[in-house]
């Protein structure tokens, strides 16, 4: 046996950009031709996404953006490599990339639910203690004790000229 074909069906994901040459409703088609192409080769898709018009990290083929879709589907590991050759030489495609996608066990989704519960938490706890410091921290300290008298503007005036009027501190 090959280590390269897997014999029974693999779950896969594909990622894919459309280039930006075409407009919304045209890259919807071309993510139709793809989803056909992986059906003829024998695929079954089992989840799609449409992600829509993004900015590239980097230009590829003078494309600075591109239009994003990702598909999981089922296929036998024999068939990949045709339905990967399709799409390298299809123009209408940017760049993709097929990977195997594991399937989890209830087991494992519960103990991720389990330890992203705790996180949030965590987090959520975290939040609550910066915002109580904060709130302390704001609150205004008054410089004038509760049985001291506020001063008038006109009397510190004048206690200020009679200061820069004094003859002795010089």
């Amino acid at each position: 046996m090959s280590k390269t074909k897997t014999t029974g069906t693999t779950h896969y994901e594909i990622l894919f950009i459309v280039p930006n040459k075409f407009t919304d409703d045209e890259a919807k088609a071309v993510a139709g031709q793809i989803e056909k192409t992986i059906e003829t080769g024998g695929g079954q898709i089992t989840h799609r996404e449409y992600w829509g018009k993004k900015r590239l990290a980097y230009e590829i083929k003078h494309n600075a953006f591109g239009y994003y879709g990702l598909f999981e589907f089922d296929l036998e590991g024999a068939n990949l490599a045709k339905i990967d050759s399709n799409l390298r030489l299809s123009t209408d495609v940017l760049r993709h990339q097929i990977v195997v996608k594991k399937i989890k066990s209830d087991q494992e989704i519960a103990k991720e639910t389990k330890i992203r519960a705790k996180i949030d938490s965590k987090k959520a706890s975290d939040a609550k203690k910066i915002e109580e410091k904060t709130k302390i921290s704001s609150t205004p300290t008054s410089p004038l004790k509760s049985n001291d008298k506020k001063v008038d503007l006109k009397d510190l005036d004048e206690k200020l000229e009679g200061i820069l009027n004094a003859k002795d501190l010089i």
